[in-house]
C-alpha cells in the first residue's frame, strides 16, 4: 500500500508530488495520459499573476500572491525559465478609474506589494505601443511569465529524484474505500492501494471526486483561444498587458513569452466537451479585435499558430481544496483555474501540510532540492558551442532550425528521468517544432531519433500517445 497516490500529473499534481517528496513517504502519481503536462498545463496564458484580481476571502485571494513570491527561488532551484516582467491593467475610460483604484486596494489586501496607478502618458512611456485611448493603468511589478510545461516537467523530475513513482497511461476507472485507505482501479483489472488520495485531475476532478464522495460537484470546461506570434514581434510589449474589466467584458491579454514570442488571448466560452480543443474563426477574431483596444496595430501577418486550452471552473468561481466530506484521507485539489499556475507552489504546501498531519509524516533528511534542466544550445556563445560539439558531436547537428535545437538536446530529453516518448514530449522539453515553420522541417528527424532511442519502428512513434501515429509505412509499400 502506498502512503499517497496523486491523480493527475499536471502542474498541480507535480507541484504537490515535489512538495510531499520532502517527507518520508511512499508516493505515486497516476496519470491517464502518456506524458506530463497533458491537460490544462500545456495550453494556457503562462502568466504568473501578481494577485490583485481575486477576492481576498477566497482560496484564490489567499494563495495567488503567496505562490507568486515562491517563483524566483523555485526557478533557480529547478532550472526552469521564469521572468518577472511586471504587468499593466489598462483603463480606457475616465469613468472607470475608480475601478482601477478598487483593484489596487484589493491587491493590497491580498498581500501584493508595489502596486501603482499610472497616468496614460506614464503608461505609454513604459510601453510605447499602447493605445492613445488608455487614460490610466495599474502597474504590478511582481507580475511574471513562465513556461508552464517546463516548470511542470522540472517539478516532476525533482519529485522522481526524491523517490516519487509515476504511472502513465493509467486512467482511474473507480475508487473503493478499504480499511486504512482506498483502492484505485486503473484499467485492465489493475489496482493499487493508498492511505491518502490527492485528486489533482484537472478537468476530470469532478469525476474522480464523485466516485467516492457524497458531496458532489461539477466542473465546467471553459475554453480559451489564443494566437501565438513569431519572435520577430515578441518585443512589441515588455510587460503583460491586461484590460480593466468593464460592462462589455473582461478583455484579453497581450504578453511576451519567456521564449521571446508574443501571445494574445484568451476568450472565455463555457462548453460541455472536456476534450474539445478546436479553435474557431469567431473566437480568434474576437480576441484580436479585443486586443486592438490595447494596441491598435496588431501584426496579424506574424501569427505562426493558434491554439486553445480548457480551464476547470465551477459555479463558486474558486479553487476546491481540502478533504472531501465523509472521506478521510481523500483530498481535493480541484477546479484549479486561473490563477492556478501561479498558486501551484502555495497549493502544494497547503496540501503537503494536510498529508503530513494525516500520516504523521517526518521530514526527509536527504531531500534533493535542485534539478538541472536540458542544456539550451541556442543560449550558448560560439565558444561554448564549439567546446560542447568537440565533447559530443550530437550537439553539432541542428534538428529544429527555427528554434536552433540540436540532436544532443533531443536525445537528452528522451534519456533523462521521465523522458520524452512522443513527438509532443520532445516538443515540450526542447521546443523542437515550436518555431515559425511549426515543425514542417523537423518532425521527420524527431521521429527518426525517437525511433532509434526507443528501439521502435517509426510507425509506432506517436504525436502524444495512444493511436496518434503520423506514419503508416514506407513509400510505395501501401499503394
Amino acid at each position: 500500500m502506498y502512503d499517497v497516490a496523486i491523480i493527475g500529473s499536471g502542474i498541480i499534481g507535480c507541484s504537490i508530488a515535489r512538495e510531499i517528496s520532502k517527507y518520508n513517504l511512499n508516493v505515486i502519481v497516476v496519470e491517464k495520459a502518456m506524458d506530463l503536462a497533458a491537460g490544462t498545463t500545456k495550453a494556457n496564458s503562462a502568466i504568473v499573476h501578481a494577485g490583485f484580481d481575486a477576492k481576498p476571502n477566497t482560496f484564490k485571494g489567499k494563495l495567488n500572491a503567496k505562490g507568486n513570491a515562491m517563483f524566483e527561488k523555485l526557478s533557480k532551484e529547478l532550472d526552469f525559465p521564469f521572468k518577472k516582467n511586471g504587468s499593466l491593467v489598462l483603463c480606457l475610460d475616465e469613468a472607470d478609474k475608480k475601478n482601477l483604484e478598487l483593484l489596487k486596494k484589493q491587491g493590497e489586501l491580498n498581500g501584493v506589494d508595489g502596486l501603482q496607478i499610472l497616468t496614460g502618458e506614464e503608461t505609454r512611456r513604459v510601453e510605447p505601443n499602447i493605445s492613445k485611448k488608455v487614460v490610466a493603468a495599474l502597474f504590478a511589478p511582481s507580475g511574471g511569465i513562465v513556461c508552464p510545461y517546463e516548470m511542470n516537467i522540472a517539478m516532476a523530475e525533482n519529485a522522481f529524484a526524491n523517490g516519487v513513482k509515476f504511472n502513465f497511461g493509467s486512467e482511474v476507472e473507480d475508487i473503493k474505500k478499504i480499511d486504512g485507505g482506498y483502492s484505485l482501479i486503473i484499467g485492465s483489472g489493475k489496482s493499487l492501494e493508498s492511505k491518502v488520495i490527492i485528486n489533482a485531475a484537472g478537468l476530470y476532478s469532478d469525476v474522480i471526486n464523485n466516485l467516492v464522495s457524497d458531496d458532489k460537484f461539477n466542473i465546467i470546461p471553459r475554453k480559451g483561444e489564443y494566437c501565438l506570434f513569431d519572435k520577430a514581434v515578441g518585443g512589441m510589449v515588455s510587460k503583460t498587458i491586461f484590460q480593466l474589466p468593464t460592462k462589455f467584458g473582461k478583455g484579453v491579454l497581450i504578453t511576451p513569452t519567456v521564449d521571446g514570442n508574443l501571445l494574445i488571448g484568451p476568450n472565455a466560452v463555457n462548453i460541455e466537451d472536456k476534450e474539445n480543443f478546436d479553435t474557431t474563426k469567431d473566437g480568434l477574431d474576437f480576441i484580436l479585435d479585443k486586443a486592438r483596444l490595447s494596441i491598435e496595430d496588431i501584426p496579424i501577418n506574424q501569427i505562426i499558430t493558434s491554439f486553445s486550452g480548457l480551464r476547470a471552473t465551477n459555479e463558486k468561481n474558486d479553487f476546491l481544496i481540502g478533504e472531501a466530506k465523509n472521506c478521510p484521507g481523500f483530498i481535493n485539489a480541484a477546479s484549479i483555474d486561473s490563477p492556478g499556475l501561479t498558486a501551484a507552489p502555495a497549493i502544494a504546501e497547503m496540501i503537503a501540510r494536510m498529508v503530513k498531519d494525516i500520516l504523521k509524516a517526518t521530514i526527509k533528511r536527504d531531500f534533493i532540492s535542485g534539478r538541472k534542466g536540458i542544456l539550451k544550445f541556442r543560449e550558448l556563445s560560439n565558444e561554448e558551442r564549439n567546446t560542447l560539439i568537440k565533447s559530443n558531436p550530437d550537439y553539432g547537428r541542428i534538428v529544429c532550425r527555427c528554434e536552433v535545437i540540436t540532436e544532443g538536446e533531443i536525445k537528452d530529453a528522451i534519456r533523462r528521468p521521465l523522458g520524452a516518448r512522443t513527438i509532443d514530449g520532445v516538443k515540450k522539453r526542447t521546443r523542437a517544432g515550436m518555431g515559425r515553420c511549426q515543425a514542417g522541417f523537423c518532425t521527420s528527424r524527431v521521429i527518426d531519433i525517437l525511433s532509434k532511442e526507443l528501439c521502435l519502428p517509426p510507425t509506432k512513434i506517436t504525436k502524444f500517445g495512444r493511436e496518434a501515429t503520423l506514419l503508416i509505412g514506407k513509400n510505395k509499400e501501401n499503394l
